[in-house]
Parts: C-alpha cells; sequence; structure tokens
C-alpha cells in the first residue's frame, strides 16, 4: 500500500525523469513568467522570426457570452495580435468545435471592437496536440475562413492552427515538437526551452516547486469530492460512504500520477463526471 512518502517519492521520480513540455502541467510551469519561451514557440509555429511577446499569462480565465467563463492554458498579446495555446494529449480535447469556442471567446473578451467590429484584433488560436490531429503526416495544419465557391480566403483576422506532435521532419518545427517530447534538458535543441526545463528538473527548488503543483491538483480532487459527495446516493452509511470516497479518490490520484496522466487530473479537479469515468475505468471492483 503506498504512504504519503512513496507517493512523493513517485511525483519527484516523474518530475525529474518522465515530466514533458507535452504534458499540461509541466508545461504551465515552464511557460509561466517566462515570454522568452512563447515567443520561440509562436515564432516557429507563425513563421515570425522577429515576433516579440508583449505580454502573456498562464492558466487564464477569459469571460464570454452569457458571462461565462473559461480557462485558457496560454494567452499572450504581440503586436496587437492575440494568441490563445493549448496543450492537449487528449484527442477529445482538441476537437475543432473546442477551438472555436476558444476564438469566440478572445473576440468577445475585447473592449473596443468599434460599432461594426472594424477594430476587432486579429486572433489565433493554437493547439499542440500529442498525434497527428487530421492524420496527414504534416507539421501544420491551418484553419481559415474562405469563399467556398473559389476557395479564396476572406481575412477575417481568426485563425486556428493545429500543430502535430508527432511530426519529426528536419525542420524548425520537427526540433520544436522533438523539444515538447523529450524527457531531459540535454536532449533538447532550442536552448531557452532547455534552460528553463533544466530549472524545474535539476534544480532542487524546481523539482520542489514543481512537486507542489502535482499535490495542489491531488488537494483539488479531494476537495472537489467533499463539496460534491460521489456517494450521496446512499441514504444510510453517510460517513461511511464519504470516507470510502475519499480513499477511492485517493487512490485515483496516484494511479495518473504515476502514470503521468497529468490532464486527466487536472480535469477531474473540475468535472465530477469523468473523476466518476477516470474511477470506474480504472479502480478495481469489488
Amino acid at each position: 500500500m503506498y504512504t504519503d512518502e512513496d507517493l512523493r517519492a513517485q511525483i519527484i521520480y516523474i518530475v525529474k525523469h518522465k515530466l514533458r513540455l507535452i504534458d499540461d502541467a509541466f508545461m504551465k510551469k515552464v511557460f509561466d513568467g517566462h515570454d522568452e519561451c512563447i515567443e520561440l514557440v509562436l515564432q516557429i509555429i507563425l513563421d515570425k522570426p522577429d515576433l516579440k511577446v508583449i505580454s502573456s499569462r498562464v492558466e487564464y480565465t477569459i469571460s464570454g457570452f452569457q458571462g461565462q467563463e473559461i480557462r485558457l492554458d496560454i494567452i499572450a498579446a504581440f503586436d496587437g495580435k492575440i494568441v490563445n495555446i493549448e496543450v492537449q494529449r487528449s484527442e477529445q480535447g482538441a476537437g475543432i468545435k473546442r477551438a472555436r469556442r476558444n476564438s469566440s471567446y478572445l473576440d468577445a473578451n475585447q473592449s473596443d471592437i468599434g460599432k461594426y467590429g472594424e477594430r476587432l484584433a486579429e486572433t489565433y488560436v493554437i493547439f499542440i496536440t500529442e498525434k497527428d490531429k487530421f492524420r496527414l503526416q504534416l507539421p501544420l495544419y491551418h484553419i481559415e475562413r474562405c469563399l467556398l465557391e473559389t476557395g479564396q480566403p476572406v481575412n477575417d483576422g481568426a485563425h486556428i492552427i493545429y500543430v502535430n506532435g508527432e511530426y519529426r521532419g528536419d525542420d524548425a518545427v520537427g526540433r520544436l515538437m522533438h523539444d515538447f517530447f523529450c524527457t531531459q534538458a540535454a536532449d533538447m535543441n532550442y536552448r531557452v526551452l532547455a534552460d528553463r526545463v533544466s530549472d524545474f528538473k535539476e534544480s532542487d527548488k524546481g523539482v520542489s516547486d514543481m512537486c507542489e503543483s502535482l499535490d495542489d491538483l491531488m488537494r483539488l480532487a479531494q476537495e472537489m469530492f467533499k463539496n460534491q459527495g460521489i456517494n450521496q446516493g446512499r441514504a444510510e452509511g453517510r460517513a461511511e460512504g464519504r470516507a470510502e470516497g475519499q480513499s477511492e479518490i485517493n487512490a485515483l490520484n496516484r494511479i495518473l500520477i504515476k502514470a503521468g496522466r497529468f490532464d486527466d487530473l487536472a480535469r477531474a479537479t473540475e468535472d465530477a463526471a469523468y473523476q466518476q469515468q477516470l474511477m470506474a475505468e480504472l479502480l478495481p471492483t469489488a
């Protein structure tokens, strides 16, 4: 049976030897407050070598229509343009309608758009996916509105780009995707990324900070259980049921961390139904 010390040792091992930039929790730590890393990614994906990031935020909550909010992995601004970067290992989480939704939120969050929207800023939504989303073995997939009759682009200023995480061509995108899947800084191509990854894998403070972030995810999952009550249907033995449920939450968190499924762990902290789905999938039945 796992003790807290066993779990902590497992987390430290995963941080040092398993985590990659394609892993959501690690990517956010590496990019948070480090515009140079975001700048490099955008320079390569957008093919703008002189691009300079003016501002950026990680895990940014943005408002949309009817007061609804969503949380973006990264939001940044450059040259009057707004960009959202999402790193997604799950194919379900990289759907084209999610990209469309994110794009609409970037528009809805702008204040000075003009009477007819003529001052809407140009926007980019970029999904970096673990698998080849469209299975065409291309490095990038650009989605733009166009006239169907002629194929002519309408240039409305809204851009969606999918980056193929499986691509390993001998070019800038291929080298960048190689780096996103490296577990060790020494194996990476781009020094600005390698140095930042090294900070969280090879320094005591960085490893500790990363471990605390994963601990926070576990606590959020446990807190959600306390607030939602996954065994509310039990008419009798409520206290016993809650204790049993808490034990199941702890077991699920350990499994997800050991497997490096941090995207799933993060989602489980916000989605009770998904947490139940993971339990049914991963926990042994009596």
